[in-house]
């Protein structure tokens, strides 16, 4: 159902007069004049100038009052006297408006409220504002108009409501509003504000919000501020104020949030927060883990890592394990539930956010800053910042997304402890307050930007958007440099989106869960060290009933001690979600030993196609979500680790499954740094006949697109079922390659799909990943893609035709000679035609 049929039941057209009205009230001419200007410049075609907005009692309805709280505002309200009528109202939020204000804007005198919030106009705001001495409320958030604030504001002296945010352009000074004695929400953000805090503030007795975050205000706090100790609430967050703080703002506000600024530290001030004033970070930078001029860290001294008894760890785990050992996640790395309790997710503990509050201190190495009043809300007494899920959950694993942290401006999770070193932070985002089952609260939409280390890595994100739906989790991931131990992420509302679905103060920021991992240890190998006798324990003296399976580096392999120490050079020095984990190595009496996590599922191949007892029901959302974190550790490998590694030995036995399903690529074994110009030949060739690539088990040429080859076989694995060699019978094997191509040819490719799935499947999704998959199956190199292009086709956001790419691939194909096709049968290479390829199967 379209965006448009969506909203209807509940949008109701705005109606403008254009003749003679039935009623004796009518709107002077030039006001009239005036809205159709408007409705030219602005293209508001639904505007009806055929009834009388003013007379609501006439047959048609006149000017029906749409409801203010629907997904856009399109309102315009008339008030009358006994002759006449005039436009006071104009609300035109989330209308996607482009362009400049109208001029004609300016007749309409009697204005006593303007409303264009979240669109996308550009130009300046209008010097005619001050035309409109009657306004009382004036909102222009995140609007697309750039600074500065036009001095004749000044002039509209029955304002009690200023809302403006997120002014691009050059900076300015603070606007001239001395004269506004009646205000009582004053909020400027985000508008380039420069110099000292105004003196006259203070004279406005009348004030209940003052927002003036995210400025570039500097200079101390006025003494005279003093006097607004009755004022609900102060945001001062992230400008450049010095000086020192205020002891009557520390003892004796409600709720006020100097956040990121330049403070000093007064010594008479020992908390960080008393009655919900919110310090945190409000003294000068850090610099160089020095936390001594930061309020709410001074003195804080980073907890140490718990020692671990391995020898009893091990007993303790024994019967679960042989040469792999499952124990307590990375060291390094944070991971919290939002709003959530403590618990564990794919063996990582994931640290409980509870705290409804402004200031939260984990003492575990992590705070949390949380900015901001909930305008307008209808609950009472207090907004929480905490919100437990409403919409139906379509996530596999709720338990992270159950909870969730909200912010009304900004919300902000520091770490001071994490080692240094290249970082993923994952962000976990699931929208949890709308519904997507056609109600009111359908409409909702929630737009926010992220930070990450000061860098603004998404503007307007939006979760429903982002995810494709409402109760359902996606993951933001990002690659971040830590140094001095401090990581920085930010969330901030720049006034877009609804604010009042499902009720009023709807909005903001809204996070889930954080995941912090480091991406590589120090590359001197620091993994632990395990002794044989520790390593029999175990194990059972290696009992034949635990064993779980064997690898590249295993123990009929030959030259096992240069697979032995590949793997530890390889795996020790990575760390990613779809990457095993290797915790330590055991090199004793001529024994060489590696001890990997424990997973429970063990391999893709035993799973998908080995014996019965050991195959799991995996249905298509499942499959896709394999393929997609094969990918994603495939193309961490390739492209974003320090270490450019090719694995060379990609199989879905190497693939390992979880509890929850996720893979983890394993046997590091036979992986080899990939060189400066991305090409070598190896003497040596090694992997697994029916998943290496033609020109790397022909010539020893060894790329990373030999990886994106066995990437590809494995991805048809993962649709059709069965292995990628099969044996029909003792004359005949089944090559699953081959007869991809001939269905292809037969434009018959759903065939591929295993048929255990029924018709429980995507199809537009199952035959992307088909194509997907012949197209890394690709005889040229050049013509595989890399592997985050991959990713990027997996996810959807890749631009690429993936079919005009197999078009490209086949022509060029076509072109050379009719030795084509490379198939394997055992340890030989035939080149083979398409014709002799179809009599094999038909």
């Amino acid at each position: 159902m379209s965006l448009n049929r969506l909203i209807f039941p509940y949008f109701i057209l705005v109606s403008l007069f254009l003749s003679c009205f039935a009623s004796s009230q009518t709107l002077p001419k030039e006001e009239v004049d005036a809205l159709r200007a408007v409705a030219t410049a602005l293209k508001k075609s639904n505007w009806n100038f055929n009834v009388d907005p003013c007379d609501l009692t006439s047959s048609d309805g006149g000017w029906r009052k749409p409801n203010a709280d629907k997904l856009f505002e399109d309102k315009v309200t008339c008030s009358c006297t006994s002759t006449v009528c005039h436009v006071t109202k104009i609300l035109l939020g989330t209308n996607y408006l482009t362009g400049d204000i109208p001029s004609t804007f300016s007749k309409l005198t009697k204005l006593t409220e303007f409303r264009i919030s979240d669109n996308q106009f550009t130009g300046t705001i209008p010097d005619f504002i001050q035309n409109w001495t009657e306004l009382t409320k004036l909102t222009i958030q995140a609007s697309g108009l750039v600074g500065p604030i036009p001095s004749g504001i000044g002039t509209l002296v029955k304002l009690t409501d200023l809302r403006i945010s997120d002014l691009n352009g050059p900076s300015s000074p603070f606007p001239p509003l001395q004269n506004m004695t009646s205000m009582q929400t004053l909020i400027i953000r985000n508008s380039n504000l420069t110099g000292e805090l105004p003196d006259y503030l203070v004279s406005i007795t009348t004030l209940k919000l003052l927002d003036l975050s995210f400025n570039k205000l500097s200079g101390p706090i006025p003494a005279t501020y003093k006097d607004l100790w009755n004022v609900d609430n102060v945001y001062l967050t992230s400008n450049m104020l010095s000086g020192e703080v205020p002891k009557w703002m520390v003892e004796n506000a409600d709720k006020i949030d100097l956040t990121y600024n330049n403070f000093s530290r007064d010594a008479t001030t020992s908390q960080c927060h008393t009655r919900e004033a919110n310090l945190f970070s409000s003294t000068r930078p850090l610099v160089a883990n020095n936390y001594s001029n930061v309020y709410c860290l001074s003195p804080y001294i980073c907890p140490k890592s718990k020692s671990l008894n391995l020898y009893n760890y091990i007993n303790h785990i024994a019967k679960h394990l042989i040469y792999f050992l499952f124990m307590l996640s990375a060291l390094y790395g944070l991971h919290i539930n939002c709003g959530g309790d403590e618990l564990t997710v794919n063996g990582n503990k994931y640290e409980a956010d509870r705290l409804d509050s402004t200031f939260y201190d984990s003492r575990t190495g992590w705070f949390s800053s949380n900015t901001g009043h909930f305008l307008d809300d209808e609950r009472s007494p207090k907004v929480p910042t905490i919100w437990t899920n409403t919409s139906e959950l379509k996530i596999a694993e709720p338990s992270l997304y159950t909870d969730a942290r909200l912010s009304a401006i900004s919300l902000t999770y520091y770490a001071f402890c994490l080692g240094d070193g290249s970082y993923t932070v994952n962000l976990h985002f699931a929208e949890i307050m709308f519904s997507d089952n056609e109600t009111y609260s359908s409409l909702g939409r929630r737009f926010f930007d992220i930070y990450v280390q000061g860098k603004l890595e998404v503007k307007n994100f939006d979760i429903v958007s982002e995810a494709k739906g409402v109760g359902r989790a996606v993951v933001k991931s990002f690659r971040v440099m830590v140094t001095n131990g401090t990581l920085e992420i930010r969330l901030f509302w720049a006034g877009k989106g609804t604010q009042a679905i499902p009720v009023r103060g709807s909005y903001g920021a809204l996070i889930s869960a954080v995941s912090v991992d480091q991406n590589f240890k120090n590359l001197d190998c620091k993994i632990s060290s395990f002794s044989l006798k520790q390593i029999k324990i175990a194990t059972d003296n290696f009992n034949p009933a635990n064993k779980i399976g064997e690898g590249g580096f295993g123990p009929v392999h030959k030259q096992g001690n240069r697979e032995f120490l590949n793997e530890i050079g390889m795996i020790s020095a990575l760390q990613h979600p779809h990457l095993v984990k290797l915790y330590g190595c055991c090199v004793e009496g001529g024994q060489l030993l590696l001890i990997y996590e424990y997973l429970v599922n063990n391999s893709l191949a035993r799973a998908l196609f080995g014996p019965l007892k050991t195959q799991i029901r995996l249905d298509w959302p499942i499959r896709q979500k394999i393929c997609l974190g094969i990918a994603r550790g495939l193309a961490f490998l390739h492209e974003e680790s320090r270490l450019k590694i090719v694995h060379r030995d990609i199989k879905a036995a190497n693939v390992l499954l979880d509890k929850e399903l996720n893979p983890k690529i394993s046997d590091f074994g036979l992986a080899k740094l990939d060189e400066q110009e991305n090409t070598h030949m190896s003497t040596r060739v090694a992997g697994t006949y029916g998943y290496m690539a033609p020109e790397y088990a022909v010539k020893g040429h060894l790329t990373d697109k030999a990886d994106v080859y066995s990437f590809g076989v494995v991805a048809l694995e993962i649709v059709h079922g069965r292995g990628s060699t099969s044996a029909r019978s003792k004359a005949q094997t089944f090559y699953l390659l081959d007869w991809v191509h001939v269905l292809r040819e037969q434009n018959r490719l759903m065939e591929v799909v295993d048929p255990r799935l029924g018709t429980d499947y995507n199809r537009e999704e199952a035959m992307k990943m088909i194509q997907i998959g012949i197209l890394c199956t690709s005889l040229d190199p050049s013509d595989r893609p890399s592997m985050s292009t991959v990713v990027s086709m997996l996810e959807g956001h890749s631009t690429v035709d993936v079919e005009e790419l197999l078009e490209t691939s086949f022509s060029r194909e076509n072109e050379k000679d009719e030795g084509s096709p490379v198939i394997f049968f055992g340890f030989f290479v035939f080149l083979l035609t398409k014709k002799m390829i179809s009599r094999l199967f038909y």
